[in-house]
């Protein structure tokens, strides 16, 4: 990251959509280690309902309303402190489309051919013989754009996301640099947070928990219905008395996620000593009770009072807008959407941006490893030469200081410290820094 990225205070940006009753494996996988990070000092937090990417999957009214209050019920009840956090509605934030489309018109269409959803879609139909883009709507397209100006929208500098989510972060980065490269130094490049010890909870069938494959135990079903749910989780045939094995089990798994290290030895125990299958399942619906059974009287309590759910996304849409609007006034007056009456001072200013975009460019940032690395950038924002890490800032800006002075001499004193970029030309790199030592003399 760059060190204007340094320099800001840690943001971290967390979005849901609204398309479903939270489960189980929600709460473990996102929700409860989403609140104890809230609790943290030293961090900005920001979790938002991501109700216009909802419409994307969904076209049915009710049931994104109703995700909406069971999914904000869900992590207040949970411990989410709307005091200590930015907590907001997607939808209540208007410049988050506006800016959706500044991002949009520096965003290559080859950047979004290459999003892993889109590209599940063509590959499904071209494998069923249908046109490529057969119910393939716009927004699915374009959903990374919208996600970028989520995150770009706030600064975010760090995204907590599961590995499938790791190319929309770095699509996120691209746009920012592109646009950054344009129009100045605006956005901060975010970086993906993978949290590997996050648990993902199998199902009542022993597969991943979800809607998809309606195996859900939903988070704040009654208590009667929670422990009918836990009843029809799948075990083997072993009997009671015989050892069971805990590697597979998803009834085990489960417990695991909610139980303490002694309380998950105890059961380990149990399994090698035989205890029957529905034993095992009263010991985890006691478990998964003693946990949930505050919340949900809690969750109860919001759902009864929708009333008080919106006036507190409304507070958090207040408090989310008094960052949004003014960097969006900021990065209108970049793009050139500008008062008229700023005349000749606009004019000139956009000249000047206009002569310095024209060239190349070399970006710094710094690894999540603590080295500092440079990247020599186009004119359209491809990238032309990637450097390897340097220990200091001060090693690296001299790096470039020799490339922008000597150009094409250096490359050959900085071997070993360069990478060479597949598909680049040495030539074009080499036209590129002469046009940085012509643009000097």
């Amino acid at each position: 990251m760059t060190k204007k990225q340094n320099s800001a205070p840690q943001r971290f940006l967390t979005g849901i959509t609204t398309t479903g009753t939270p489960h189980l494996g929600n709460y473990v996988g996102s929700i409860r280690p989403s609140v104890a990070a809230s609790t943290g000092t030293g961090a900005e937090s920001f979790y938002f309902l991501a109700d216009y990417h909802a419409l994307i999957k969904c076209d049915e009214p009710a049931r994104i309303q109703r995700s909406t209050l069971e999914i904000a019920a869900s992590w207040l009840a949970a411990g989410l402190d709307p005091e200590r956090v930015t907590f907001y509605r997607q939808s209540d934030i208007p410049e988050i489309p506006e800016l959706t489309w500044l991002l949009t018109c520096v965003t290559a269409k080859g950047v979004l051919n290459r999003a892993h959803a889109y590209k599940a879609s063509v590959d499904k139909n071209t494998a069923a013989g249908n046109d490529p883009d057969a119910d393939v709507s716009a927004g699915l397209f374009m959903y990374p754009v919208l996600m970028g100006a989520d995150i770009l929208m706030f600064k975010a500098h760090q995204v907590p996301v599961g590995r499938d989510q790791i190319q929309h972060i770095e699509m996120a980065r691209d746009m920012g640099q592109r646009f950054n490269h344009l129009y100045g130094e605006h956005f901060v490049l975010p970086q993906a947070l993978i949290e590997e010890s996050v648990a993902l909870l199998p199902g009542t069938d022993g597969r991943k928990m979800s809607k998809s494959y309606d195996n859900t135990i939903p988070l704040f079903t009654p208590r009667e219905q929670l422990k009918k749910l836990i009843a029809g989780i799948v075990t083997d045939s072993r009997a009671p008395g015989e050892p069971k094995e805990t590697e597979g089990s998803a009834l085990f798994q489960i417990y695991q996620a909610f139980a303490s290290e002694q309380e998950t030895a105890a059961l380990r125990q149990a399994y090698n000593e035989g205890i029957g299958w529905g034993d095992a399942k009263q010991l985890l619906f006691e478990r998964i009770d003693r946990e949930v059974a505050p919340m949900r009287a809690h969750y109860q309590e919001l759902m009864n009072d929708p009333a008080k759910i919106e006036g507190i996304l409304q507070a958090g849409a207040d408090k989310a807008r008094r960052l949004a609007k003014p960097f969006m006034r900021e990065l209108r007056e970049a793009v050139g959407l500008r008062h008229l009456g700023l005349g000749a001072q606009a004019a000139s200013a956009a000249k000047g941006k206009t002569a310095k975009s024209s060239l190349p460019a070399f970006k710094q940032y710094r690894e999540t490893d603590g080295r500092f690395h440079f990247k020599l950038m186009d004119v359209k924002g491809q990238l032309l030469l990637q450097s390897n890490g340097f220990t200091s800032p001060k090693d690296a800006a001299q790096a470039i200081v020799l490339l922008q002075t000597q150009g094409a001499g250096a490359l050959f004193g900085l071997e070993g410290k360069l990478q060479s970029v597949p598909g680049v030309a040495t030539e074009a790199v080499e036209a590129a820094l002469q046009q940085l030592i012509d643009a000097k003399s």
